[in-house]
């Protein structure tokens, strides 16, 4: 699997939620690098397991709903 890559605001975007979710929870600053350091485990460590969680529910569903297409069949 590719490596789960952030855009720049988007990471930037998560390091904020994680500095802001340790001050509101935790009660506890952390610096950026701390931040960007647990964000890098994350999405190295437990991103592939929400993609793929991610993916099988999208196979679910697709599979759910493609008999739904047969609907939208054109009468002569």
């Amino acid at each position: 699997m590719k490596e789960i890559k952030l855009t720049p605001d988007q990471h930037k975007m998560a390091i904020e939620e994680l500095k802001s979710y340790f001050q509101s929870e935790r009660e506890e600053e952390i610096s950026d690098l701390a931040a960007t350091l647990l964000l890098d485990f994350i999405t190295k460590n437990i991103g592939p397991l929400i993609y793929n969680k991610a993916i099988k529910d999208a196979h679910y569903l697709m599979g759910e709903n493609i008999d739904e297409l047969f609907t939208l069949e054109k009468q002569k």
